[in-house]
């Protein structure tokens, strides 16, 4: 598993630079919490259905960050590399000093992806790493108002993610037991439409997980996210970066639907 850690600290270390190379920018502070249901349903023995939803709020509940549905398939290649791909639908509300929303109204977005997931152990620790690949439509909408989407911009975006799990009790999780957990990701926009902001996000997150079943676990993160705006402030002319943090609330809830 040579190439996925190499891989690890390349794209981070990428990332890191785009990020925070600019000595310059636009800060946009807030607090965030995310509410997150996962599963991932059995077909057989190699093929999954994946299903998603965020309820992403700022001011940890109050109000509107984005809404995010997501609808995939998996295939076990090999018991530690799985394809993936399908379709998410995203809508980003107003929030913020420096809104993305910039006409005052959420905007949509839909994307395809695909990627690989390739699963590591180090002694106790369980490694995943995941490539991801998306083709992004962001809405374009009037600059007069309205949700009408007047055309849509097309982008291509590289995410990489590692994932760590420690068990607190034993060599792995199992039914009943408290485990630790963390990840990081970072997003790096590519081709037409992207110019200068290559770097996209960055995600880093830590918590706690309780393993209910085999098919069922709760998490909770402390999660700090950064993300540059495509825009730059309209005034000063800068880039425009977001340093959300708060939380992650997780439920994973996995079914058999076939044999």
């Amino acid at each position: 598993m040579a190439a996925p850690r190499l891989l690890t600290f390349a794209l981070l270390f990428c990332g890191s630079l785009a990020a925070f190379g600019q000595a310059q920018r636009v800060r946009d502070e807030n607090h965030i919490g995310w509410y997150v249901y996962e599963g991932d349903h059995a077909l057989g023995r190699r093929w999954t259905i994946h299903t998603e939803y965020q309820w992403r709020r700022v001011d940890f509940i109050r109000d509107w960050q984005q809404s995010l549905a997501r609808l995939g398939a998996g295939y076990q290649v090999l018991p530690r590399v799985k394809l993936g791909g399908g379709y998410t639908r995203l809508v980003t509300h107003v929030y913020g000093d420096y809104p993305t929303a910039g006409t005052g109204v959420p905007f949509p977005e839909h994307r395809a992806y695909e990627d690989v997931q390739l699963s590591d152990t180090i002694g106790r620790v369980t490694l995943d790493h995941r490539v991801r690949l998306e083709q992004r439509w962001i809405g374009q909408l009037s600059e007069t108002g309205g949700r009408a989407v007047q055309d849509w911009e097309y982008q291509n975006r590289i995410r990489y993610q590692l994932a760590a799990v420690l068990p607190l009790r034993g060599p792995r999780v199992e039914a009943g037991e408290w485990y630790l957990t963390g990840f990081e990701e970072v997003f790096l926009s590519f081709g037409r439409h992207v110019g200068a902001n290559v770097f996209n996000q960055n995600r880093v997150a830590g918590g706690l997980g309780y393993q209910v079943r085999d098919n069922f676990r709760l998490e909770a993160y402390y999660l700090n996210q950064i993300t540059q705006h495509a825009d730059p402030d309209p005034v000063s002319g800068l880039p425009v970066f977001e340093f959300n943090h708060g939380f992650r609330l997780g439920l994973s809830y996995d079914l058999t639907l076939a044999k």
